[in-house]
Parts: C-alpha cells; sequence; structure tokens
C-alpha cells in the first residue's frame, strides 16, 4: 500500500511539475512578444531621433524634428501595441479572413470583395494632398520598422495570437490605412437595411402601421410611400406574397461573429457630442464633451496618443492602422464626432436582359455588367471563386445580404450606391488636416474633403462653437420614387443618384443664440426632400435628456458636462412606465403571498418610487427592460409572425404611438388571431407576468434582491481568443455596467428575438469619453474602455477599464515634461546612417 501511495505521490509530483514547465513555458514565448517602452533601436525611415514618451498609462507621447518623423513614431508605436488588431482590421478590409479562420468567415470576405473596399483604397492613395501622403508614406514606415525588428530580433512574432494563427505579417502600406476608415463606414452604415425592412414592412402591414416602427422624420417634402409592389408591375402579388413570407434573418455575412464587420442597423453606430459657447461655460471660455459609441471589444478600437506636430501638438483618440488623431484636442481647438445618420445608400433593383445575364436595363437601353473573378483562399478548404459584378449604380449585393432575396424581383439583381464606394475618397486627407487646423473655420473646412462614414463634427476653439455635418450627400431627384426609403429600378433615371451636393449643403451651426450645440444622432434640423439629410435618425429619447440636463444651469463645467456625459437616467422609462402601466398600479385586493399576482405588486411598487435611473446596483432597470421587451413582442408577434425578428430591441417610440393610440397604433394590442379583444391593459399586464416569470427563472424569487448589473455586463470580448475555451476567462473583459439602451451613458443591450439567452448583455457603447475645457486645456481629461496594449498578458491590457467603468477620466496634458516624468519609459528611435 505505501509503495502505490509513492508510485501516486510520484505521478502528482511529475504531473505538478510538467504543468508548471508548460505554464512557464507557454509564459515565456507568449511574452517575448511584449514590447520594452523603454528601449532604443536603430531603424531606417527618419530624418533624425523620434521620442515615444509614454506615461504611466502607456499613453504615448511622440516627439519628432518633423512631422514625418512623429507619425512615423505614432506607426512604430501602433505597432508595438495594437499589430495584431491591426493585421486584422486590414484581412478584414481585403477579405482575407478566410486564409487565416477558414470557411466561417468565407461570406465576409465574398461581401468585402464585391465591395471591393482595398481596390477602392488603393485607388484612393492618388488622391491624397501631398501632407497626407506623407503622412501615410512615413506611418507605414514606422508600422513596418517594428515589423522588422520583430522578426529579426525573434520577439514572439509580435502578438501572442499569431502562435495559434501563424500567418505572414505583411509589410504596412498606404492603402491599408485608407482601408481601415472604409472598414469603418461598412461598420457604421445601416440604411441599407432599413431600406429592406420598409419595403417587407409594407407590403406585409401597410404604410401606416409600418409608420409605428419606423417612423418617418423628414420634414418639409416628405410623400407618401409608393406600394413596393407597385414599382415592378410585372411582378405577381402571389410570388410577392411568396417571397415576403421568407423569416427575416442575419445576413450570411454575421455569421463570422466577432469577426464581422456587418452590424444590424440598431449597431451601426451611436454617439454623444454637446457643446457650450463662452456665455454658458462658467469660466468664459468654451466646452466640449464627445463620447463615440461603437462595439465592445478587447482590446478597444480607441488608441489614447499625442502628436507633438509643427502646426501645434494633438492629443486624444486614435484609431490604430489611422495616422490622424480622429477626436481630441490641440492648445487651439478641441472636437468630437458623433454618427450623422446621413442616407448614404441607396438599394437598386437592375432588370436583367431575358437572353442573358450579363446586361441590365439601363434609362439608355441594355448595358454590360463589369465583371471580374476574384479567388478566395480558404484555411484548410479548397479555394472559392467568385465572379464580382457592378452596374452603374454600384456592385451587385448577393441575395442573403440582409435578406434581400425577399424584396428582389424575379428577373432583377440588387446593386448598392454608397459614398463609401468612391475610388476617390480622400476622408483620411480630411483626419490629418483636422490634427493642423487651429480655429474652428479652419476645422470647417478641413471637414470638406472627408467622404465617409458621414459623420456630425463638433467643435470649440477659444471663443466659437459649431457643429458641421461632413460627409457626402448624395444628390437625389425631387421626383425620386422612393425617396430612397425603399429600393427603386436601377433603370429608373429618377431614382439614380445625380452625384453628390456640395459641401455648402450640409448641414452647419455655429455659435446659437443659446450657447448650447448637442447632439445624440437626432434629428437637427427640418429640410424638405432632397435636401433632408436622412428619414432615419439614431436617437428620440437621448436628446431629451441632454437638453433637460443643460437647462438646470445657466452655466456649465467640467464637472457637469461629465456628469451629463455620464447620466444614467433613462428618459424613455420615464415616458413610457405612467403610460404603460397606467391600470395596473392598484389592485383591489392584497395578493397571496408568492404568487404572480404579488410579484407582479411588488415589481409596480419598485417601479412606482424608481427614477428612471438606470443604476447597475438596482433591481428596477431589469424589470423595466424586460417588461418592455416582452411587451414589445406580444404586441408585434401576431402581425410580423416570423419578421419579429427585424425588431430585437425595444423602440420607445412604438410602445409611446400604441399606448397614447396615435394614429389608431393602438390596435396592435389586440391579437388578430383569438376571438377576444385584447385591450392594452391586459397585453401590458401579460407582459408584465411573463417578465417576471423570466427573471425569477433566471435571477431567484427575490425581486428586491435583483441587480441590472448582473445582466447587463459590459462584454469587452476579444475578436478571436475570446471563443477559445479556458482562453477566454483570460482575454474577455467583462464589467458590470449601468445605463441602458436610451441613456446618455448608453450601454446597448444585446437584445436577441424572443428566447434569446443574455439579451441585456452590454455590447455597444462609449469605448472612448473626452471632456474639453478650453479655458484650462490641461484640465481636459479623457479616458478609453480597456487599455493601450492589445497584449493579454501585458498590465496596460485592462488598466484603463477599471477607471472607465468607475467614470473617472485621466489627464490629456500636452506639456512636453509632464509627458516625460514618471512615466513607464522612452522608446528612442534613432535614425540607421
Amino acid at each position: 500500500m505505501l509503495s502505490l501511495f509513492r508510485w501516486l505521490l510520484r505521478i502528482a509530483t511529475a504531473l505538478v511539475v510538467l504543468f508548471l514547465a508548460t505554464t512557464i513555458g507557454v509564459y515565456y514565448f507568449l511574452s517575448r512578444s511584449l514590447p520594452d517602452y523603454d528601449a532604443s533601436w536603430r531603424v531606417r525611415g527618419i530624418g533624425d531621433t523620434v521620442e515615444i514618451a509614454r506615461n504611466t498609462h502607456a499613453v504615448p507621447h511622440i516627439f519628432g524634428e518633423s512631422d514625418a518623423d512623429v507619425y512615423y513614431g505614432l506607426g512604430f508605436a501602433h505597432a508595438q501595441d495594437r499589430l495584431w488588431q491591426m493585421t486584422l482590421m486590414r484581412r478584414t478590409a481585403q477579405g482575407r479572413l478566410s486564409e487565416v479562420f477558414g470557411e466561417r468567415t468565407l461570406r465576409t470576405d465574398e461581401l468585402m470583395r464585391r465591395f471591393d473596399i482595398y481596390g477602392l483604397s488603393q485607388s484612393s492613395v492618388a488622391a491624397q494632398d501631398p501632407q497626407t501622403l506623407s503622412a501615410l508614406d512615413a506611418y507605414a514606415r514606422g508600422v513596418n520598422a517594428w515589423i522588422t525588428l520583430v522578426n529579426d530580433r525573434a520577439m514572439g512574432r509580435g502578438a501572442p495570437e499569431y502562435f495559434l494563427f501563424p500567418s505572414e505579417v505583411g509589410l504596412w502600406q498606404p492603402a491599408d490605412s485608407i482601408a481601415i476608415l472604409k472598414l469603418m463606414a461598412v461598420q457604421m452604415s445601416g440604411h441599407l437595411e432599413n431600406e429592406v425592412q420598409r419595403a417587407r414592412l409594407s407590403t406585409l402591414i401597410g404604410e401606416t402601421r409600418t409608420n409605428d416602427l419606423m417612423p418617418i422624420e423628414g420634414g418639409d417634402g416628405l410623400s407618401s410611400l409608393p406600394d413596393f409592389a407597385s414599382l415592378f408591375p410585372d411582378v405577381s402579388e402571389t410570388q410577392w406574397q411568396t417571397q415576403l413570407a421568407t423569416p427575416f434573418r442575419l445576413p450570411d455575412e454575421l455569421r463570422g461573429g466577432a469577426l464581422s464587420p456587418f452590424n444590424s442597423t440598431e449597431t451601426a453606430g451611436a454617439s454623444n457630442a454637446f457643446a457650450a459657447g463662452p456665455t454658458r461655460s462658467a469660466n468664459g471660455g468654451t466646452l466640449l464633451a464627445n463620447d463615440p459609441h461603437l462595439g465592445f471589444s478587447a482590446p478597444a478600437i480607441w488608441y489614447l496618443a499625442r502628436l507633438d506636430l509643427s502646426s501645434g501638438a494633438v492629443t486624444g483618440g486614435t484609431i490604430p492602422g489611422v495616422p490622424a488623431v480622429m477626436v481630441g484636442r490641440s492648445e487651439r481647438l478641441a472636437w468630437g464626432l458623433t454618427t450623422a445618420y446621413l442616407d448614404d445608400q441607396d438599394l437598386f433593383f437592375e432588370e436583367l436582359s431575358t437572353d442573358t445575364t450579363q446586361r441590365y436595363r439601363t434609362p439608355d437601353g441594355w448595358a454590360e455588367f463589369d465583371t471580374r473573378r476574384s479567388i478566395i483562399h480558404v484555411a484548410d478548404a479548397d479555394p472559392v471563386t467568385i465572379t464580382t459584378r457592378w452596374s452603374a449604380n454600384g456592385p451587385i449585393l448577393p441575395g442573403s445580404h440582409y435578406s434581400l432575396a425577399s424584396v428582389t424581383p424575379p428577373g432583377h439583381v440588387a446593386a448598392l450606391s454608397w459614398t463609401a464606394l468612391s475610388a476617390e475618397d480622400t476622408s483620411i486627407s480630411a483626419a490629418v488636416a483636422l490634427n493642423r487646423a487651429g480655429s474652428v473655420q479652419e476645422a470647417i473646412a478641413a471637414g470638406e474633403a472627408f467622404v465617409a462614414p458621414a459623420q456630425n463634427l463638433m467643435l470649440i476653439d477659444r471663443n466659437h462653437i459649431a457643429m458641421q455635418v461632413i460627409g457626402q450627400m448624395p444628390r437625389r431627384s425631387a421626383d425620386h420614387p422612393t425617396q430612397g426609403r425603399m429600393p427603386a429600378p436601377g433603370y429608373d433615371e429618377d431614382a439614380r443618384w445625380q452625384g453628390v451636393f456640395p459641401y455648402a449643403s450640409n448641414p452647419q451651426f455655429i455659435d446659437p443664440q443659446t450657447g448650447l450645440l448637442g447632439n445624440t444622432n437626432n434629428k437637427p434640423l427640418d429640410r424638405p426632400f432632397p435636401l433632408h439629410v436622412s428619414f432615419d435618425w439614431g436617437d428620440t429619447t437621448r436628446i431629451q435628456r441632454w437638453v433637460r440636463l443643460m437647462r438646470q444651469r445657466s452655466v456649465h463645467t467640467r464637472e457637469s458636462f461629465i456628469e451629463a456625459q455620464l447620466d444614467t437616467v433613462s428618459q424613455a422609462a420615464r415616458t413610457l412606465l405612467p403610460l404603460v402601466g397606467a391600470e395596473l398600479w392598484f389592485q383591489d385586493a392584497a395578493p397571496e403571498p408568492g404568487s404572480p399576482q404579488a410579484q407582479r405588486q411588488i415589481a409596480l411598487q419598485l417601479l412606482a418610487d424608481w427614477n428612471g435611473e438606470m443604476n447597475e446596483h438596482l433591481p428596477e432597470p431589469l424589470i423595466y427592460s424586460a417588461w418592455m421587451r416582452e411587451l414589445q413582442f406580444r404586441l408585434t408577434r401576431d402581425e410580423l409572425g416570423p419578421q419579429i425578428e427585424m425588431f430585437s430591441h425595444m423602440l420607445p417610440d412604438f410602445i409611446e404611438r400604441v399606448f397614447s393610440n396615435t394614429d389608431g397604433a393602438g390596435e396592435w394590442c389586440d391579437v388578430v388571431q383569438s376571438a377576444v379583444i385584447e385591450t392594452c391593459v391586459d397585453i401590458a399586464r401579460a407582459s408584465l407576468d411573463e417578465a417576471l416569470l423570466g427573471l425569477t427563472q433566471d435571477f431567484g424569487p427575490a425581486i428586491e434582491s435583483w441587480r441590472w448589473g448582473e445582466a447587463h455586463q459590459a462584454t469587452h470580448d476579444h475578436p478571436v481568443l475570446g471563443e477559445v475555451p479556458v482562453l477566454g476567462l483570460f482575454v474577455n473583459i467583462r464589467q458590470s455596467t449601468s445605463g441602458g439602451d436610451n441613456t446618455l451613458m448608453r450601454g446597448l443591450t444585446q437584445g436577441g428575438p424572443p428566447g434569446a439567452p443574455q439579451p441585456f448583455l452590454n455590447i455597444h457603447g462609449a469605448g472612448y469619453r473626452g471632456v474639453y475645457d478650453m479655458a484650462d486645456p490641461e484640465s481636459s481629461v479623457f479616458i478609453i474602455s480597456t487599455g493601450q496594449s492589445g497584449h493579454p498578458l501585458s498590465h496596460h491590457y485592462d488598466d484603463l477599464g477599471v477607471l472607465w467603468r468607475r467614470g473617472e477620466y485621466i489627464p490629456m496634458t500636452l506639456d512636453p515634461d509632464l509627458a516625460r516624468a514618471g512615466g513607464v519609459g522612452i522608446t528612442r528611435l534613432e535614425p540607421q546612417r
């Protein structure tokens, strides 16, 4: 027996030693790719010494004798900290993900090839101005200098992901940076999906009820939608009904999961930006707060940096791969961005010739498609060859994309016009020029070169505030058959774009009398079609809360702007609960303890005393969110049937219209398949009971112990390693968070169809926050949602995320002495002679 024990002990000891040795070996190889921030390197491609001084949070302050050397340093720093992220985004834009990840990303690659994002980026290089070409070239040299050092000195291949997904790290090219901005346009565009949804709904439930779910906000010049089927009279009603009966589903491109750049319209983009002029600022200067909203990931899409340019130092949020501060400040100017929701996409159905599918109908007769073959190499599978086609209106898209097949008439194919598909895209020139601007007027002038994705550029200098819509606005005919709200025949001359409007036509606001400017993706102005900007906007409730907060003070400070940026009160909850629960608050008799009626009464009492704050430590936000989610599904299930998945998030305007019976919207409450006529009170009560039942199953019977933050965890997940068992525990960053779909501190929930798991996870929000005070620029602050490093073994992988979750910031100094003092190291690049 003693001998057996000794052998078991020896085996256990050997296994422990083997485990420790393996762990140490893995750690050694993975840690080789951790950059040394306090090192000197001799490199090619710079004119003089470049210093990269990183502060205690690893934010690089980059100094050089010329702007080209500074951009070189930015490329070097980006590559040190985010090489995997940069090359992954480049592969996405090139349509080459499947070379590494296999068939799971094939549909994504196919669509990116059809858009020709990378080819258009290569063509756009020649369109840039000389300063931008210099910046692009210098930046690429800096990235490549780090790649060369990694290869020459065997520094862990540059990132730990390359050990699991071995692939050659190609040298960086200027076109790669342009492609990443175009990739952002892919991620932030949703009008194509809106057109498909509106076409499906208007045919299924009519225009009036479609407007309940997708309200039109166009101002003057708005006409009624035509019957979609009437645009294609050769298609029978039976054929349309058969096609439209196809259940709505996510596009094939989204099956790539976190690797797919294609978002539904609900997550296409959001943001807040607001500014105060000297008359509304306590210190007589100007203030600006900005928090762009994008999908969460680890690392975040944002990277903090300071560039010491000849025109003056700039600091703020950069995007790895792009040689510019996209949001931030200088000594004289601060700027922020929000998604403009400008309608820059139109869908056309091209009629095919009956004798060949290579010809399509135009206003002037029949024309040949521009076709080319493209080979997609797929890991562990045979290469796939696709034939891409372009018409005069744009690339031809497969029917699987956003359920296009369900609305494409027989004998037609879908084509997309989109401003982002420009071969002379100078958006990056606008970004580089903005970094040199010293005033509001100079910044507005720089925005003229911006093409896509359209943004609201919020600006302040010492004395002025402004908001300028940047991005090309398509010029549509006043006689457009659908006004861009639904797909149109490609051969209709009135439906085709007539170029773009001049930059002077883009909305502009400078020094309003109120002294305040704000945008939360809301509709900023009323203009008649075709100068309408858009019929679809990203917000109607956050702006109400912002206006309320601004009116509470006659003057504002940096602290009051921070308070507004972090505000978690849901104006939607304050509006909807009195409407929906109006006849549910009081009951005649006390219910039996533990019964569904008792649970309902407890929940209603909590909601009655609640102020609408979506605080992570409270149960009320969870009850409210689950109730409204179940309520919307019950209201729409019988009318929409399988199309219910079009709307996976609560629509506050829809529920308000129903319970206010706006334009007869109260008829949604009646279940048409039942003989009984249900009232809105019936539906509200049943929805609350069902929501409470589900929450009880997930969180237990004690309602008072439920916590919103337990369900509303921010999902900063690694897009690749995060899906690997065990590894996900180390690389994914999960945090309990406040806020919700309709709060200024927005935390968009995951949503999903009825019964979807974890519908309240926080997947989309402010990856960057900045607050700027031009009366005291050095008091300006910023933060990102994870950390500077993309290396999971780095202390700086998630350190800023801890501050972000608590609503804290770090200073964004331009003082070179402070930048060099007390940091984690100074990287010196010396020219190799």
